[in-house]
């Protein structure tokens, strides 16, 4: 199912686009396999297994997916070459099942009031990119945002931040470079509690410094939310770099050992043939994909559609 109907037809344009290096990159190498062949047999099997790997869906969720294939052709006998499209397309679908973000998010429904997001993740991610696009489509769907300047480590993050709220008309709550994350918090919450904010996302630490200080860093964060709005819930949104591949699965394993991260937005999937990685992740991580980035403008940013995302992918082959 879509996202009670705010999957538009220009969202499946954009994603279509975005996902097409990784279609290729994983279709390729199949059909490569497949040629000549009228039923699934070991070497078609390695063929997807090499195909998915190299899309960076990850050694132990492609592993999953192969036996799962396997287990289907033991039990039906023989898998035609027409049905393999189909039969992979269902064995992944029903892989992911439970790793869907929960309650449909949408720009329009917000799961609480305000919607608070701390957002985290390593320098060059795209996570200040993420925010202000993040703002752009909250605001577009009639939200009031306001955005905290709390990675203070870090000047230029302070000043991308500013100039993306700017450009999307969004408050900046900031202070001086090497100020404490926290009261940037607390200034940042309390003028969006004094104005009715529905939005607000506040910019954390810009890199995993170390557990320890990352922990403290963001309990003290929490701490101030509990304060303002004892009965929110705030969104640990980890922003991971998809054109990396593995390295975005190991900065996720680091980044949830060191905090409670609840939601991931995966970037920069439509410059990459390892948009793979999304569906690895989802598998491996057991946290929602939120939000996902397809390109270099302000609107290319969606949120995440697990149903979507593969029915993309397989558009056309199966």
């Amino acid at each position: 199912m879509a996202f009670l109907g705010f999957f538009s037809k220009k969202d499946k344009e954009v994603l279509d686009s975005g996902l097409n290096r990784t279609k290729t990159s994983i279709f390729d190498k199949i059909s490569r396999t497949i040629s000549g062949k009228s039923k699934v047999d070991d070497e078609i099997l390695d063929g997807i297994e090499e195909a998915l790997i190299s899309s960076d869906v990850g050694v132990n969720t492609t592993l999953k997916i192969i036996e799962r294939l396997e287990n289907r052709v033991a039990r039906d006998k023989y898998v035609s070459i027409d049905e393999l499209y189909s039969v992979l397309y269902q064995e992944i679908t029903e892989l992911l099942a439970g790793y869907d973000a929960e309650g449909k998010l949408s720009f329009e429904n917000l799961p609480s009031k305000p919607y608070i997001i701390l957002v985290v993740g390593v320098n060059g991610v795209g996570k200040t990119t993420t925010i202000g696009k993040l703002a752009n489509k909250f605001k577009k769907a009639g939200k009031k945002v306001y955005l905290g300047a709390a990675d203070t480590f870090r000047a230029a993050a302070i000043e991308q931040l500013t100039v993306w709220g700017e450009r999307v008309d969004a408050p900046v709550i900031k202070h001086k470079m090497g100020a404490d994350p926290a009261s940037v918090a607390f200034d940042t919450l309390s003028s969006a509690k004094a104005n009715d904010a529905d939005v607000v996302i506040i910019d954390t630490a810009g890199r995993l410094h170390n557990k320890v200080n990352l922990m403290n860093e963001l309990t003290k964060i929490r701490n101030v939310i509990n304060k303002i709005y004892p009965d929110v819930q705030p969104e640990v949104l980890l922003v991971l770099d998809g054109s990396t591949g593995q390295n975005a699965y190991e900065q996720a394993r680091q980044f949830s050992q060191a905090t409670d991260v609840t939601a991931l937005a995966v970037t920069k999937l439509d410059g990459t043939a390892r948009g793979g990685v999304v569906i690895g992740i989802s598998d491996q991580m057991k946290i929602p994909v939120k939000y996902i980035g397809l390109g270099e403008g302000i609107e290319d940013i969606q949120v995440f559609d697990k149903e979507e995302f593969i029915k993309s992918l397989f558009d056309g082959v199966k």
